[in-house]
């Protein structure tokens, strides 16, 4: 089934079609995010997720993403105790934008998915630069490689200058400066274990695009350096 047209049903991603460029399409719709974080990330994989700041837009098609469930069998997730201050968009409405300090180094974003209430949410850990690529690499100036520009959580963000202020922003509101489109779809996607948490890690709940240059490098989790739990991805 194809992309469709804005406000149409259909996946969140249409098949990818290597004979002609990336676009995106209409927004992600709140009730396309409804499902088990485990079941709705795998479906971002090919979105776009779009920033327009002062100084010019940039969009990226997500390659790499983790599932965060809030329903009480993932210890690793920030929601596991409840809504925190720190994790309170968590149980906002889904199409939310959490984003939070990680290590006290950099920033990460996440996606708010499943029922209100829940606390689950989707780490966007990896995406291929489709618009922008100059000024994402004005802000990555050290990259070299895709996986260099935004294979990563960290980079991610830098690519995208998303920070503090864009917490609790909506991805699905068409006048928002951060946007979560529907895109084409990888033609493989494969699954393993989350990067750099410390437990629940026998959950294959980390999904990417099979073979994408932009992929982050996989680091197993080990000894805490800060909390317990995780949901902590490595830049």
């Amino acid at each position: 089934m194809g992309v469709g047209v804005p406000g149409g049903g259909g996946p969140l991603s249409a098949p990818h079609d290597p004979s002609r460029p990336s676009e995106p399409g209409p927004l992600v719709r709140g009730e396309d995010l409804l499902g088990r974080p485990d079941a709705v990330a795998p479906s971002l994989l090919g979105c776009w997720l779009v920033t327009d700041r002062p100084e010019g837009s940039v969009a990226l098609r997500l390659t790499e993403v983790e599932a965060y469930s809030g329903s009480g069998e993932d210890p690793s997730a920030h929601s596991h105790r409840g809504p925190t201050p720190r994790a309170a968009i968590m149980f906002g409405p889904p199409g939310r934008l959490y984003v939070y300090f990680s290590y006290g180094v950099h920033w990460c974003a996440n996606v708010v998915v499943g029922p209100e209430g829940e606390g689950s949410a989707v780490l966007l850990r990896a995406g291929e630069v489709v618009l922008g690529s100059d000024l994402a690499r004005s802000r990555r100036p050290s990259a070299r490689t895709p996986r260099d520009l935004a294979g990563g959580p960290a980079r991610l963000t830098q690519a995208l200058a998303i920070g503090r202020e864009d917490l609790g922003t909506d991805l699905l509101d068409p006048a928002s400066p951060v946007r979560l489109h529907r895109g084409t779809a990888p033609a493989a996607v494969s699954a393993g274990p989350r990067v750099g948490i410390s437990v629940a890690t026998e959950l294959p709940w980390r999904f990417w695009e099979t073979g994408a240059p932009s992929v982050s490098v996989f680091r197993a989790g080990g000894k805490q350096r800060r909390r317990p739990g995780g949901q902590d991805g490595s830049p």
